[in-house]
C-alpha cells in the first residue's frame, strides 16, 4: 500500500508498570521473588519499582530501602539501570510496529501507538489491545492498555482508569472520575491543588480558567486541554513513516532463508503495483523480519537507480543476507514479514534495446551487488570537485549515492583538454610523499635522478612543468607546485612537483604525487 498518516487519531497507549523488575526477572532467572529495585535519591536508597510479590508484602514505590529491609529482610534488591531498562523500552516498541509504523516511546514506561487507519486489520481496537496485551504477557511483562482520541486521555486511563471501560465514550467522561496526577502534572502542581480540595479531573472541568491558570499555572489548562481534545498534540514516530509498505503474515512461523526469499519477491510484487501507478522507483528498501519473540530484525539495501523489479530487489536481498550470515538469527522463526521503500524517486518507463543504456544498467546492478554484499560505504565512485588542488579535485562518495550525471568529470575533461594540460595519472597518492637527493641541471629544470622509498631513480625523459598555484586564500593552500612528468630506466613514470619556487623558498621541496600506469 502506498502509506500517509492518518488525519484522525486514535491512540493506543501501553503501560508497563513493572518494566524494571520485568526486565530483571527475565534477564536472571535465579532472581528470587519478592523483588525490588532501587536508587539513589538525594541522601537516601530509595524503591523505584516492585513486583506483584513485593507490593503483596506492602512494599510500595518510594519507601526508604533500610525501612523496607526491617519489614522483609528476605526480598531480592537490585540497584536501577536507566540505561538498560531504555533499551528494553526501545525493543518492545520495535515489536509493537507490527501493529502500525506510527509508534512513540512514552518514558520512562510507556509506548504510545497511533492505530487510527488499522485496528480493522486485527478484527477492532479492542481485538488490537487484547492481541498486544496477551503479547505482552507472553514475553513475560505486566501491562496495561488503554485507547482514546487523544495521547493524554490513553495515558491517563491506561495509568489511573479502567482501561477495560468502552473506547467510545467521550474524553471527558473518562477523565472525571481520574486523579489529577493522570494529567501528566508536577508532584507540586497536584499537591498545590489537593490543598485547596481539587482531587480529581471532573473537579476543575467546570471551573473558572482565568484563575486556575493565574493561581496553579498555564500547564494545568494546557494539559487538560491536550487531554480533551481542544488542543493537538502530535504524536511523533520513533521511526520515518515508509512511503510504501507491503507486509505478509504467516500462519506458520518461517526460518529458512529461501522462505524469506520467496516472501521478499512476493512483497516486492505487490509493491511495483503501487509504485508504477505513482512512475516512481525505489531506491532504498528495507525488509523488517518479526521474530516469534518479540525481536526483530531489519535488513536495508540501497540501489543506484530507480528499482521496482521484483526479481532484482530479491537479487538484492540475496547479496544481504550472506553477507550478513549467522547475524540474522531466526530464533523460532519469523512469524511477519514488512518490506517498505524508504526513499523513492521518479522512474518513467524507458526505451530499452535500441540505445547505449543496457551496459550502464549492467554497472548500476553490480554496484547494487557489491553495495549489497560488502556494505554502502565500502563501494565508493570519484567525483569531480571544483578545485585546481589535485587532491582536493576528487572526492570518494558512496557509489549508489550520485547519478551518473553529477560525477562532473565530463566538464573536467573538457576543461583540460581545451587549456591543452597533460593528462594526470590514474593513481594519486593519499598525501604526497617527499623524495630526497634530488639532481636538477637547472634550478627550475625537471630532476635527473631521485631518491623514493629508499630506492634511487635515474630520468630519461621529462614533461613539464605545470605550475598549479597554491590556493593563497586558504590556510592550508600552500606554496606554487610546479609538476613533472618523469619516466626511469626500468620504465617507471612518475608524476613529481617542486613545492615553491627559488625565489621564494631555498632550497625547494620535492615530492611525488602520483604514478602512471
Amino acid at each position: 500500500m502506498w502509506s500517509s498518516v492518518s488525519s484522525s487519531q486514535r491512540i493506543l497507549s501501553l503501560w508497563l508498570d513493572r518494566l524494571s523488575t520485568d526486565r530483571v526477572a527475565r534477564q536472571w532467572r535465579e532472581a528470587s521473588s519478592p523483588l525490588v529495585v532501587f536508587g539513589k535519591r538525594g541522601n537516601l536508597d530509595l524503591l523505584l519499582a516492585v513486583d506483584a510479590a513485593a507490593e503483596r508484602l506492602g512494599l510500595t514505590a518510594g519507601l526508604a530501602l533500610a525501612q523496607a529491609r526491617a519489614m522483609h529482610p528476605t526480598f531480592t534488591a537490585v540497584p536501577e539501570d536507566r540505561a538498560a531498562d531504555a533499551r528494553l523500552l526501545d525493543a518492545i516498541a520495535d515489536s509493537c510496529q507490527r501493529y502500525t509504523p506510527l509508534v512513540a516511546i512514552d518514558p520512562p514506561d510507556g509506548i504510545l501507538l497511533d492505530i487510527g487507519g488499522c485496528a480493522h486489520l486485527f478484527g477492532g481496537e479492542e481485538n488490537l489491545r487484547g492481541d498486544l496485551l496477551a503479547r505482552m504477557t507472553r514475553f513475560g511483562f505486566s501491562a496495561c492498555a488503554a485507547i482514546a482520541a487523544t495521547i493524554g486521555a490513553a495515558s491517563a486511563v491506561a495509568r489511573f482508569g479502567d482501561a477495560t471501560t468502552d473506547a467510545s465514550r467521550g474524553e471527558r467522561e473518562r477523565l472525571a472520575p481520574l486523579p489529577l496526577a493522570a494529567l501528566r502534572l508536577p508532584d507540586e502542581t497536584v499537591a498545590a491543588l489537593a490543598r485547596v480540595g481539587l482531587k480529581r479531573i471532573g473537579d476543575i472541568l467546570d471551573l473558572p480558567r482565568a484563575p486556575l491558570a493565574a493561581r496553579f499555572g498555564a500547564e494545568l489548562l494546557r494539559q487538560l486541554d491536550r487531554a480533551l481534545g481542544r488542543e493537538d498534540e502530535p504524536l511523533t514516530p520513533r521511526l520515518p513513516v515508509a512511503r510504501y509498505v507491503a507486509e505478509k503474515s504467516f500462519h506458520e512461523p518461517i526460518a529458512r532463508e529461501e522462505d524469506v526469499l520467496t516472501s521478499v519477491e512476493r512483497l516486492a510484487t505487490r509493491l511495483k503495483t503501487a509504485l508504477t501507478a505513482r512512475g516512481e522507483g525505489a531506491r532504498r528498501l528495507e525488509l523488517a523480519l518479526f521474530r516469534t519473540d518479540g525481536a526483530v530484525k531489519r535488513i536495508a539495501v540501497g540501489t543506484s537507480r530507480p528499482l521496482r523489479d521484483p526479481r532484482a530487489i530479491r537479487a538484492l536481498f540475496v547479496e544481504r543476507l550472506a553477507a550478513l550470515g549467522d547475524e540474522i538469527d531466526p530464533g523460532f522463526g519469523f512469524d511477519l514479514a514488512r518490506l517498505s521503500v524508504l526513499n523513492a524517486e521518479p522512474c518513467p518507463d524507458e526505451q530499452i534495446g535500441l540505445g547505449t543504456r543496457e551496459d550502464q544498467a549492467e554497472l548500476d546492478r553490480l554496484v547494487d551487488r557489491l553495495s549489497a554484499r560488502l556494505g554502502r560505504r565500502r563501494v565508493s565512485r570519484l567525483v569531480a570537485r571544483d578545485s585546481h588542488i589535485p587532491e582536493l579535485a576528487a572526492a570518494a562518495v558512496p557509489a549508489q549515492a550520485m547519478a551518473r550525471a553529477e560525477f562532473g568529470w565530463d566538464a573536467f575533461r573538457r576543461f583540460r583538454a581545451d587549456a591543452q594540460l597533460n593528462p594526470r595519472p590514474m593513481r594519486l597518492l593519499a598525501k604526497p610523499e617527499p623524495i630526497t637527493d634530488v639532481f636538477a641541471l637547472v634550478p627550475d629544470g625537471p630532476p635527473v635522478r631521485f631518491r623514493w622509498r629508499r630506492a634511487l631513480h635515474e630520468v630519461v625523459c621529462a614533461e613539464g612543468p605545470e605550475r598549479i598555484e597554491g590556493a593563497w586564500w586558504s590556510e592550508e593552500g600552500g606554496p606554487a607546485r610546479d609538476y613533472f612528468r618523469v619516466e626511469d630506466k626500468a620504465g617507471l613514470r612518475f608524476w613529481l612537483f617542486r613545492g615553491g619556487l627559488y625565489r621564494d623558498i631555498s632550497p625547494p621541496r620535492w615530492f611525488l604525487h602520483g604514478m602512471y600506469a
